[in-house]
């Protein structure tokens, strides 16, 4: 999932250098290499000169790789903790609408939220989950409105 660039955050203080994209391009082909296996296997050689291996679930590859990917093409990539609160104009801006949109989401209660003095606080994993939903109702609904259509023809 690629996050709005209003949340996106300077990889290291500065987007991607070309040393950066070379390296993650590298990195990104070797786990290519080796994905579809039950587990992904990275040897490297440690600071004493021995070899070492890296274990790495399917999962963990995966989205590794698709880390690489985004540093690889220089675009930069935050990570959000499914547990973290975020702020409403952060949800807006995963969610792709206005704040106020949100809000009026927030208030119908379709997303569950605490409130911090004033303040709407929502759990990332919470957004993740109405987005899921909200983005199957939308292709489900398409799916509906083609098969009408091709009905008509």
């Amino acid at each position: 999932m690629t996050i709005a660039s209003s949340l996106a955050e300077p990889f290291g203080g500065q987007l991607p250098s070309e040393n950066d994209r070379f390296a993650a391009k590298q990195l990104r082909r070797i786990l290519a290499s080796k994905m579809g296996e039950d587990t992904v296997s990275l040897p490297f050689i440690d600071d004493n000169k021995s070899r070492q291996e890296v274990i790495l679930s399917p999962a963990l590859a995966q989205l590794l790789f698709d880390v690489l990917r985004h540093i690889s093409k220089g675009e930069a990539v935050t990570l959000v903790p499914v547990a973290q609160k975020m702020t409403t104009q952060q949800a807006a801006d995963i969610l792709n609408v206005s704040r106020p949109y949100l809000i009026g989401i927030l208030d119908k209660g379709k997303i569950p939220f605490d409130k911090v003095g004033r303040h709407r606080r929502i759990k990332a994993d919470d957004i993740f989950v109405y987005k899921a939903k909200r983005d199957q109702e939308r292709a489900d609904a398409l799916s509906q409105l083609f098969e009408e259509s091709a009905e008509l023809i």
